[in-house]
Order: C-alpha cells, then structure tokens, then sequence
C-alpha cells in the first residue's frame, strides 16, 4: 500500500475536531475540567466513561478501552480500514453510520468511473482520477519536483496522475455484482490484473493522448525506492503501444527531439523544447511512430537517446529506420552514462544547457551536415537545493559522474570562441537550416527562479535568496539569503564546506555591510568580491521583483485564440443569415436542448447583451432537476471563453478583486442564487450602477496604514439558477426570471432525447455539436461593442400600473437593443461626431421590435403575474381536474372537494412541490382549505373561475404593425389610448392570433 505522508495525517489530526466529529454522531458530550465526557458508542454503559480531549485532540474510554485520534474515531466508527478513514476525512465525509459497525461492505466515497461506460470513456475516467490524485499528492509531487520536472502546464497539458491505490476504495465491494462487474471491465482495459490489484499502482502516471484527448496507452514510473526485489520500475498498459506522446508537437514543428523515455522528453518541455516526444523504452519506437512522422512531413529528427550501450544500440536502429523514410537523423550527446533528465539537474539553467547539447547535436548520415546558424550559448552551472537528486542514488556514482560533468562544461566553454568563429564562416559560406527554439544567452546575471527561491551563481560563490515573494511592495527588499562556496552538487560537498547565512533587508547599507563582512570570515574570501557580487545579486532581485509584482498586477484572461480565414467566413455568413434568429434556436435543439425556445432564445441574447452600455441579467427557476442548470450551461456554451467567468459561489467581496476589466463586456454566471447570497449588494450595484468601487485599508512602502482604492469596470451580463420558489424582489426586478418547464410532455421529450444519445445518430450529434459551438463562439467574437439607436423609441408604450414596471420597461427597450445588436453584420453602421469624439452605431428595425415584443409578451408577462409559472400551472390542472368531475358527478364546481393526495395523483407532482404550490394558491385565495372528514385535515375548494391562461400576455404594447414611417406622433398616440389596454380572459385565443402574426414578422 503506498505510503499516506506523515504530514498529511498530521495535519487531520490536528485539524478535524473530534470533538465535532463526536457530537455530529449524536454523542452528547458534557464538559468535565478540561475534557469533554460522554456515553461511549462501542459498549453499552450508564454512566459516562467515554472522555474527549479538546487539547489534544484525542478520545478515550475507561470502560471498554477503546481510544485514539481522528482517525481511530472514523475506523472504529465505520469499521473501515486507516487509509479508507483518511480518505474519508480529506473529502469531509468521517461519519456514515449511525451506530458501529464492525467491518463495513459500503462505500460512501464517490465513485471516479461510471458502470455503464465504455471502455475508452472508462479509460479516460480513471486517467481523470489519477489526474486529480496527483495534483492533492504532496509525495507525488515532490518526485515530480526531484526530477525537474515540477510544471503545472506540464501536469494539465498532459494530464499527468499519481496511481495511490485509492481506486479501489470508491469503488462497490468486490464481492458484489456491482463491484465484481466494474473490476472485471477495469482488468479488460488493463487498468486492473487478475489478482484484484491495480496494475499502475504507486506510479507516476502519463498517458498518452490522441487529438480528442482521449487516453490511447499509458507508462507508470514508480516514485517509491523502498520496493520488494523484483518489482519493475517501467510500466505499461497491456498490449501493443498505441499512439504518439505530445502529437501536436508533429503538427506545429518539421524538426522533432526524440528521448528514449517519457521522462526525458518531460524535461526537454519543460525546458521549453515543445517540439519533443518519446519512444516506449531503447528498442519501443513503433512503427504507428514512423507512420506519423512521415504523415506530418518531419524533416530532421534529434535522438536523446541515453549515451550507454543500450541508448546507442537503439539510436543507431531508430537512425537507420528513420533515414530510409528520408528523414534527416541527428545525435544528442549527453557524458557518458547520463541521460537528459539527469543532465538538466545537474547543469543549469536546463534551457541553456539542454540548448547547447542540441546546437552541437552530431550529424548521423552520409555526406556533409548542414551548417548551424547561430552560437552556442554560455553553459552555467548552477546547482540548487531546491532540485534535490534521488536520496536513494549511491554516492558513488555520482562521484563517477561529477568529474564527466565538470569536463563537459570546461570543453564547451574552452571551445565557445572556436565554434562562434566556425559558426560565422559557416553562414558566408552555404544556406542553413532552422535549429532547435532556443532562448538567447541571457546579458545580465544568470539566476534559477522557482515559487520559494532564487539561485544564483558566481565562479566561486553560489548564492540562494528566499522570501523574495514576500516582497511586493517597491522598496522593501527583506529576504533570507545564504551565500556559500560553489559546489557542483551539495550532497557530496566536503564536510568542512563554508557558507553564511541571514536575513536582511537589502536597502539597509548597515546591513549589507555586517552580512558582507561576516560572510569575507565565514568563507575565506575577499570583502571586496563579495561585496562586489552582493551588488549584482540587489539589482538582479530588483529585476525579478519588478517581474513578480507586474505579473501580480495582470488579470488572468484566457486567451484569445485566432480565427482562421475559413473559421471567419463562416462565422460571417451566420451573423448574416435573414433567419439568425430561428438558426439559433434550431442550434440549440442540434445541441440537445429540448424545447425551451423562449427561455434559451431570451438567455442568449441577455448574454449577448453583455456588449452593451446596460446589460441583462437572468434567473433561471425551477425545482430541484427540472434541467434549470442544463439551460444556463447551453446558453455559456454558445459564449467565448474569454467572455465569461463563471462561479459555483461568491464571498461578500470577492467581485471588488476581481481587476479593473475582469467583468468588462463579459458573462458572470453563478451556479445557484443561493451560493451567490453575500455578494448579493455587489451584484446589485454591479446591474444597476455598471462599475464597482471599494475603499479598502492597507500599508505603503514603509508600513503605514493608507486607504487603497479598487474599482471594477462593467457592463456585466449576470445568469444565475434557483430553486427558490418566492424569487428575491430586488432581484427580481433587476433579471429577466426564465421558468423552466415542468410539465410531462416536456419530460417525455427530455427522455426520448436522452435515449436517442445513446444511438448512433446521438454520437453524430456529439461530434456535430462541437462545430456547432465553436462557429457561434467565433460569431460572438465578431461581435463589436457598438450603440444601437432606435428610431421607433418615442412611439413605442408599455404597462405603467406598477413602480416595478419602470425597470420592466428598460429591459424591453434592452431587448430590442440587443437583437439589433446581434443583427450589426445586417445593418449599415453610421457614425455621430460629438465634439471631439466619433461614435459608431446601428439602428433598430420594426422586425427587432417585433421579435422582442413576443419575447416580452411570454417573459415579461409572466414575470407580472402575481402567480410564479409553476404554480399557475398546478392551478390550470386543478381547473381541469374539477371540470372533469364536474362533467362526470353532473354538479357544479362549489360542491366539489378533492384532498391534497388526490391532486398528488392527478397532477403526478411531488408531495412538497405540490404543499408549497398549494399553500400559495390559497393564500391568493384562488383555492379554499375546509376542513375534512374522517380523519382528514383538509379538503380543498376550487373557487377560481378564470380560463386557462396558456399564453402569456404584457399589457399596453404597442402593435407593431403600426410602426410605420408615414404615422404622425399625435395620431399614434391616439391610437395607443383605445389599443392598448388589458384584454379581458375572453380574448386570449385574439392575443395567441397577433404573437403568432408578430413572430412571424
């Protein structure tokens, strides 16, 4: 069983409270002096005996004996083995049970792989798991760390997993079908042996990817040393090797470096040589490689195999297979016995040492070379403790190898002038070819930066700077800083080895001058060089604190990617289609929502509205799985990446840190309102003002207190999901609230598209939906920020009952703005010179009218009802139902009662849902509550007498047929006084006649 570090269950251990843990088991606990004491859960007793340490964390029973930390708590309690019991308290699940249970068959972890998926979908779930194992393991990554090769981009660019054997543990017992079903899938893909143990386990994990991120193979290196004889350190999934590691280097570069292992290939990227990839082992490059080189049209090929007799055997074989295909083969030579991740620690920086192995690369073939075109650059050696060697490696060999290494570097510095001089002849003499991508030799001081420290190097002093982080304030420069003889590597230094080491502040002369002299006596040097060097180390600091603070400073944004000239056209000829609209819509329903058409026409164009000086915001309704969060994650999927930014939930003031255009033109989606609760001021301030301001306490250079201002930039189109069935009335009337619907029609569809995604026309649709989206992302990106007049506006009306209204009707005129917004690539753009400034625009037509007039109709419309949609829903099936037994007991509606578990029956509605719904109904007085008989607490009465409100309608908007160009203002106002008002129930199928008439406009 892999190793759980010491400090991870340190820190359980003193982090979880037990005594939380114990009351949270239904323990009442008692205070007793220092200890908490209660009725131990493991043996029936009356009087307590069970004692609980707050102090020390720690529990004890007098009675039965049984004792321990949090740890032992969950073991005993959930009778689960120690490394289940960590895993259930890193992910805040410790208790399960309600009473002790010995040896428990259930698991409560979630489950990383789906039963029902198939083998490839299964391969990638697993990979996904290790993926997240391995960025939460402090082991793991402290492994990648000794190799040089601890790089976040690395990790998620090639998804790179940690296999610590937890698998097992979320996943069903095996002695269960369900679990004997999953382990047997698992053993056909490899992932498991026979005997029940997984195949990669303690390994670090890379797999292979194809072009669709789908896994193809995958190598485990095990990171342990303390292993039983005979365990291989190299593994593999079962089966031929499929597929080429980093693919895409094939694509984006004709000159490839080719490592014998993943490792080494890992160390060149991170290097920064992407256009690096590996074989499976010294004999593994396949001919699927081969094939894939030639397919790319790889001309030259860099071997980095090892310098041993295998690494040679095998370079000359792939050299050989490599130049009958016609491909130009060159030889990395790394000191003999040394392979590239081993090189790239020792000699650094690993850029300019690995670079100027592959600027001296030898030619492999018959004939002479092609000359190189550019110098070697100077080789530093800069040895870190911060990049620690294999503790398990024996001393001896790196004693072996430390006098190669040195040579090297002396060579290559003995030679630099011979070669710069070749390298000039060289270019008069004969056209090049490109080399390697390498950084240019650096001008100023050399220095290794990583997250806790800085390294520099002189001739005979290395210097280490940490706390540098810390400073980010101009002119405060308080570091920790160690000067000491430079070695090549600190694990073999000498036992006498001198250093000096302290903490100081570098723009204090006194201190500078105390540390220069301590250090002259500690190492035996001259005050003068030292002082000299800490000189150059001050402005190289500053240098580097000038990098960090600039790059603090920056906002993250994702980036922009760049259209193709195919990819543009193609999002024109959207943004001009005379039906862009309808062409939404139906790419909605091609990328499986069902129905919904005002709702995800409406919620688009509000994120659309994002473009705009006042943009929308949308609250999506419904209950718990009715597909509200479905809806919102379809409308961002249609939004740019770059474009929004999206949270599950938001502290009080998180939105003020957000930088001053982190919001600005963008998308703020919001998982559920409830999430959002604290931020919920800034949010309105956001919608309503457009900008953010905080004032808030900090200090300046020296340490005094100064106010600091911080200002976030809108306009900022907000969409958000709740459950809430009484929506917030500031929110209210600030959003556009979207219900979804929950009838079983709806469902019924909903089920017949989750099936047909299970066939083979759902698996076209899958691949077809990725174009989908990415042509209306790039359309969203053509997109320009501009004005939008409307020349109709002083003719138009709206419903003026109510102080709401007033924002109401904002959001309709917003609507017209952003379907002529959305129409700009129709429309002539015109330009207005206002003093000094020239400020593009387009206009509205009478089609945006009418299509935002329908939408209001349906939305709008609704959100005035005094009734949410989902209770005037359960009101039109009590109608329907009290009709029927009407027509059926030949009575009138007055002398029909029905219970609450009748109308359950009848409407198909949940027992909550449908208490809330009702109780509203009554306390709108549209439903009577008797009381029942025979032990029934209530019957209900129908007295609401209206007709079915099926469609929605917004009083007092104007006709839209009326917006003509030839109508005098008097005389449409005119006709608004007799038009305009409320229709009575009678002539809802009129009304349902006009929208029809509207949308078809």
């Amino acid at each position: 069983m892999a190793k759980i570090p010491d400090a991870e269950i340190e820190r359980l251990k003193t982090e979880v409270s037990l005594v939380r843990l114990v009351e949270e088991a239904g323990i009442k606990l008692t205070r007793q002096g220092k200890d908490r004491v209660g009725l131990c859960p493991f043996h029936e007793e009356d009087t307590p005996s069970f004692h609980v340490s707050e102090d020390k964390n720690l529990f004890n029973c007098f009675g039965c004996g049984a004792g321990g930390s949090v740890i032992d708590w969950v073991m005993k309690k959930n009778g689960v083995s120690f490394k289940h019991a960590v895993e259930l308290l890193k992910e805040g699940r410790p208790d399960v049970t309600e009473a002790p249970v010995k040896n428990s068959r259930v698991r409560v972890l979630q489950a990383p792989v789906a039963p029902d998926a198939d083998d490839q979908k299964l391969l990638n779930q697993v990979i996904d798991y290790y993926h997240n194992c391995l960025k939460t393991s402090a082991e793991a990554l402290e492994y990648l760390k000794s190799r040089g090769i601890h790089d976040l981009a690395l990790i998620d660019t090639f998804r790179l997993g940690y296999a610590n054997r937890t698998l097992g543990l979320r996943l069903p017992e095996k002695n269960r079908k369900a679990g004997a079903d999953i382990r047997g899938h698992l053993e056909k893909i490899g992932i498991y042996r026979k005997s029940g143990h997984e195949h990669l386990s303690g390994s670090l994990v890379v797999p292979v990817l194809d072009e669709h991120g789908d896994v193809l193979g995958a190598y485990g290196r095990k990171i342990q040393q303390r292993l039983r004889k005979g365990t291989p350190l190299h593994l593999y999934l079962p089966g031929p090797h499929r597929g080429v590691w980093n693919a895409k280097a094939l694509v984006c570069s004709k000159e490839i470096i080719l490592c014998e292992a993943l490792i080494d290939a890992m160390t060149f990227w991170c290097a920064g040589f992407r256009n690096v990839t590996a074989a499976y082992g010294v004999e593994g490059f396949t001919d699927e490689m081969l094939k894939t080189f030639k397919a790319h049209g790889i001309e030259r090929v860099l071997i980095a195999y090892d310098h041993d007799e295998a690494g040679e055997r095998g370079a000359a074989k792939v050299a050989a297979q490599l130049m009958e295909a016609g491909i130009e083969c060159w030889r990395i030579r790394f000191p003999q016995g040394v392979d590239a991740n081993e090189y790239a620690l020792k000699v650094q920086p690993a850029s300019k040492s690995l670079g100027q192995l592959i600027r001296k690369a030898e030619w492999i073939g018959n004939g002479k070379p092609p000359v190189r075109d550019m110098p070697e650059p100077e080789v530093v050696i800069v040895p870190q403790d911060s990049i620690q060697t294999n503790p398990q490696e024996q001393v001896e060999q790196k004693q072996a190898k430390l006098p190669l290494l040195q040579e090297t570097a002396q060579e290559e510095n003995a030679q630099e002038e011979q070669v710069e001089e070749e390298t000039s002849v060289a270019l008069a003499a004969a056209p090049v070819m490109p080399a390697s991508p390498v950084p240019p030799a650096p001008r100023d001081l050399a220095a290794e930066v990583n997250e806790t420290e800085v390294v520099l190097s002189f001739p005979l002093r290395r210097w280490r700077v940490r706390g540098l982080p810390k400073n980010l304030a101009i002119g405060v420069l308080k570091v920790n800083l160690m000067v000491s003889n430079n070695t090549i590597s600190e694990s073999i230094a000498s036992e006498d080895m001198a250093f000096h080491v302290d903490t100081l502040d570098l723009y204090n002369a006194r201190a500078r001058s105390v540390f220069t002299q301590q250090a002259a006596m500690e190492l035996r040097g001259q005050e003068e060089e030292i002082k000299s060097e800490l000189g150059r180390v001050l402005l190289k600091l500053e240098q580097v604190q000038d990098e960090t603070i600039q790059k603090t400073l920056e906002p993250d944004q994702p980036a922009h990617p760049e259209m193709t000239e195919e990819e543009r056209a193609a999002a024109l000829a959207l943004l001009r289609s005379p039906d862009l609209l309808d062409r939404i819509l139906a790419d909605f329903m091609r990328c499986g929502i069902v129905g919904e058409t005002t709702n995800s026409l409406t919620a688009y164009l509000a994120a659309t509205s994002r473009k705009l000086d006042t943009p929308l915001g949308v609250v999506v309704q419904s209950s718990s799985a009715a597909g509200k969060t479905s809806l919102m994650d379809a409308v961002l999927a249609f939004i740019p990446d770059e474009d929004k930014v999206r949270y599950s939930a938001m502290t009080g003031q998180s939105l003020y840190y957000l930088g001053e255009t982190g919001l600005k033109n963008k998308v703020l989606a919001i998982a559920e309102e409830e999430g959002a609760q604290r931020a919920s001021y800034a949010l309105k301030l956001l919608q309503s003002e457009g900008e953010l301001t905080i004032a808030s306490t900090g200090t300046d250079a020296s340490g005094n207190l100064i106010t600091r201002e911080y200002h976030v930039e809108g306009p900022t189109a907000i969409i958000t999901t709740t459950t809430a069935i009484n929506v917030d009335e500031e929110l209210m009337n600030r959003c556009l609230v979207l219900a979804v619907d929950e009838g079983r029609e709806q469902t019924r569809a909903i089920h017949a598209r989750q099936r047909e995604k299970r066939t083979l026309e759902g698996l076209r649709a899958r691949e077809e939906k990725r174009n989908i989206l990415a042509l209306h992302q790039n359309a969203q990106r053509l997109l320009q920020p501009l004005a939008v007049v409307n020349p109709y506006a002083d003719r138009l009306t709206f419903l003026d009952g109510q102080t709401r209204t007033r924002r109401d009707h904002e959001k309709y005129l917003t609507l017209i703005d952003t379907i002529a917004l959305l129409h700009q690539h129709q429309r002539q753009v015109k330009t207005l010179t206002q003093g000094e400034r020239t400020i593009s625009y387009i206009e509205a037509s009478r089609s945006d009218i009418a299509r935002a007039t329908a939408l209001a109709h349906e939305v709008l419309g609704r959100s005035l009802d005094e009734l949410p949609p989902q209770t005037r829903r359960l009101l039109n099936l009590i109608r329907l139902m009290v009709e029927e037994r009407c027509r059926t007991r030949h009575c009138k509606q007055r002398d029909i009662r029905f219970s609450r578990k009748e109308l359950r029956d009848y409407t198909g509605t949940g027992d909550s849902q449908l208490r809330l719904h009702l109780e509203r109904l009554v306390a709108y007085e549209y439903v009577v509550a008797h009381h029942g008989k025979q032990g029934q607490k209530f019957v209900y009465e129908l007295v609401y007498d209206g007709s079915d409100d099926a469609v929605p309608h917004l009083s007092g908007l104007i006709d839209v047929n009326l917006l003509s160009e030839n109508i005098p203002m008097t005389q449409t106002s005119l006709v608004s006084e007799t038009n305009f008002t409320a229709p009575s129930r009678v002539e809802n199928g009129m009304v349902a006649e006009t929208l029809r008439e509207i949308k078809n406009v």
